[in-house]
């Protein structure tokens, strides 16, 4: 229910900017196994190639393990019984204006899209799935790989002029 009225409410001028002119972006993943975590390593050292500044929130489960705490994190704990976001880190990651924020869950994750609903970003970047219009302003069709979700956002964002 606070993710639908999130939706509603305009949380900033939305609209794809140039990947040539974008300086910074944000990646947002649910912690599943160390080869996902190692895909999504490999995206981030692409686009710091690509000259973007990269910041990382990763939501991490009960059942999950945390590979290296390399990026900041939300859990569980950090949802209050009303299902607010209390983490101070996913708070801020969701108020910073992102050129692009790319979220790279292959299925949604209720928790990731209310963090996706919340978010300041110019251009939120995902797989298409139903019902994931009304959370991404830039959709990619692509099988249910992570690596070739990365592979095809990559290749798509860098041809936005």
């Amino acid at each position: 229910m606070r993710t639908e009225k999130l939706l509603q409410k305009d949380n900033g001028a939305r609209g794809s900017v140039s990947y040539a002119a974008s300086r910074n972006v944000g990646v947002l993943f649910s912690v599943e196994d160390k080869a996902k975590h190692e895909v999504v390593k490999e995206f981030i050292r692409k686009l710091e190639h690509d000259g973007k500044q990269v910041k990382v929130m990763e939501y991490l489960a009960p059942d999950k393990q945390n590979f290296e705490f390399k990026f900041d994190f939300f859990t569980e704990n950090d949802i209050s019984f009303w299902g607010k976001i209390t983490s101070a880190n996913a708070l801020k990651f969701a108020d910073t204006p992102f050129d692009y924020l790319v979220y790279l869950d292959t299925e949604p994750n209720p928790l990731m899209m209310h963090l996706l609903a919340m978010s300041k970003a110019k251009c939120r970047v995902g797989r298409q799935w139903e019902g994931g219009p009304s959370y991404f302003e830039f959709m990619v069709q692509a099988p249910s790989s992570v690596k070739e979700l990365t592979d095809t956002i990559h290749r798509y964002i860098i041809q936005l002029k």
